[in-house]
């Protein structure tokens, strides 16, 4: 893959504070403290990324507060390119409130209402060059609400002219969609357009769906049926929409690779004890993002990007917590390397 483009990655979507229990092991109801970090699935990738060695900017909106403030000056101390940040007049920036209990329970409520990412619109997109990228990664929260799912569409067509590579992060959040159905139909709709998709066997499974069921997402206080589908349909189906690559992530068994014309490919995990399972699908992004970019096979990319979502479920949280390159490798290294 040509190298001479000014950036390697453009990340577009959500950004937040992210206040995260202090007393880990407390019941939600028993929290007396938060420590405040930065998050939102395409702000953990460009983070990750950049501490990987990746030149990575930001699209994302944020509000004309303090919040907005704190979210910028960290990206801004992480070297991430911010000249794609928007500051929208009339809206607030986000903020996310998560519980830490593990290994599995995760209690995370969100604070979006009149948020100010998801009102990029066409104006934001068409201020970034796209020419100056190699890829661009979307956030599927991007495509819940407009404007922004308008501005998504648009930067897909601006990626495709200028032969940026689309890389899709499904980023499932059902209490962020009207109807956990319209994810599945809107997500179906835009599938073709990009040349890698990844996501959860859940978010898989999301996406495939069309019926009355709902959708019962772990680590999230939703009351909904779980969802009736079978995973192995779900991909055959996402893999006949045309995407070239599509990357299940399995937790601590690993990830799969289905490619056109080609068998499942499986790769290995790293496992380790966890603490927090917040950020580790954008870490693991953040990590693919790096090896596909220096021209490593899919095999040792995805590899890579179970290396770092290993190391981030052993932190307390995600962009503050991405690992180094330094990090990921003597992580593989004591492991027998990628």
């Amino acid at each position: 893959m040509s190298t001479t483009r000014k950036y390697d990655l453009l990340t577009i979507g959500r950004s937040s504070i992210d206040l995260y229990s202090a007393n880990v092991g407390s019941p939600f109801v028993d929290i007396s403290a938060f420590n405040a970090f930065v998050g939102g699935c395409p702000t953990n990738i460009a983070v990750g990324t950049t501490r990987l060695g990746l030149k990575t900017a930001l699209l994302t909106g944020i509000g004309n507060d303090q919040v907005g403030a704190f979210i910028r000056h960290f990206v801004e101390k992480e070297s991430v390119f911010t000249d794609y940040i928007a500051t929208i007049a009339g809206t607030r920036s986000s903020a996310v409130i998560l519980g830490i209990e593990p290994p599995d329970r995760f209690p995370l409520v969100y604070y979006r209402e009149n948020c100010a990412d998801i009102h990029l619109n066409i104006d934001h997109v068409q201020a970034v060059p796209f020419a100056d990228f190699r890829a661009a990664v979307f956030s599927g929260t991007a495509f819940s609400k407009d404007p922004s799912r308008t501005a998504m569409f648009y930067a897909l067509e601006l990626a495709k002219k200028n032969e940026v590579v689309s890389i899709l992060d499904l980023d499932f959040r059902a209490d962020q969609w009207d109807d956990p159905r319209s994810f599945g139909i809107v997500i179906r709709t835009v599938l073709p357009k990009f040349n890698i998709v990844m996501g959860t066997e859940e978010e898989i499974l999301a996406a495939y769906l069309s019926d009355s069921s709902q959708v019962s997402i772990k680590h999230q206080q939703i009351s909904a049926p779980e969802i009736k589908g079978n995973i192995d349909n779900a991909i055959n189906d996402l893999m006949h929409s045309g995407i070239d690559t599509l990357i299940v992530k399995r937790g601590k068994e690993g990830a799969s690779v289905f490619q056109q014309g080609k068998d499942e490919l499986k790769v290995p995990g790293f496992p380790v004890q966890v603490l927090n399972v917040l950020g580790a699908g954008d870490a693991f992004a953040g990590g693919f993002c790096y090896g596909y970019l220096n021209g490593w096979d899919v095999y040792k990319s995805v590899r890579m990007g179970n290396a770092c979502g290993a190391i981030i479920v052993t932190r307390e949280g995600c962009a503050n917590f991405m690992p180094t390159l330094d990090e990921v490798m003597s992580f593989t290294n004591a492991r027998g390397g990628l």
